[in-house]
């Protein structure tokens, strides 16, 4: 099977309802930006390999990239009747949010704001996050006008701040300070 079906040489797209759309549209824009996340969370795992302190975040960082892909499924998905993809469920937000929790009992709690970087893997964390950030601002307009789910919306909400709190707890495991902001 090729690859290339040519049928996006008009500057269109298939929705997994067989509905064409234009590229450029808040849709295809959105998932093609979860894309890139989950292109970066590929990035930070092969960072992880090789680090004792870090090897036991890679199983979750790889359902997360499984999660990523039901999102840019859900994203491709205008029709909630079609029931043959999955979802983002409100368990995928309570999963993230128990798993921020987890980590932030082992870190000191913030007293000022900290600048991105620290270790390379804390920064590729922060680079996730902005990323995110910006899928986020693709997907308000969506879910604004009811056209994705509010569990997606959460959940992208949510994937950000995960990624800020991973990123405190890499450096914290790897010994390496946080940036702390001083204006």
């Amino acid at each position: 099977m090729k690859i290339y079906t040519k049928t996006g040489d008009k500057g269109t797209t298939s929705l997994i309802d067989g509905s064409r759309v234009i590229k450029s549209s808040k849709r295809i824009q959105a998932y093609g930006i979860i894309d890139e996340v989950n292109s970066n969370v590929g990035l930070l795992i092969s960072l992880l390999y090789d680090i004792p302190e870090l090897t036991d975040l890679k199983d979750s960082l790889l359902k997360l990239q499984e999660q990523l892909f039901v999102l840019g499924s859900d994203l491709a998905n205008p029709s909630s009747a079609n029931s043959r993809f999955p979802r983002i469920t409100n368990n995928d937000i309570s999963r993230l949010e128990n798993q921020m929790d987890e980590m932030e009992e082992s870190l000191s709690p913030l007293k000022s704001f900290i600048l991105p970087g620290g270790s390379v893997q804390a920064s590729q964390c922060h680079v996730i996050r902005t990323i995110i950030r910006r899928a986020e601002i693709s997907m308000v307009e969506l879910y604004l006008n009811k056209e994705i789910s509010e569990s997606s919306y959460v959940y992208i909400n949510r994937l950000s701040d995960f990624f800020f709190v991973l990123a405190r707890t890499i450096n914290s495991k790897l010994k390496q300070d946080d940036i702390v902001w001083k204006p």
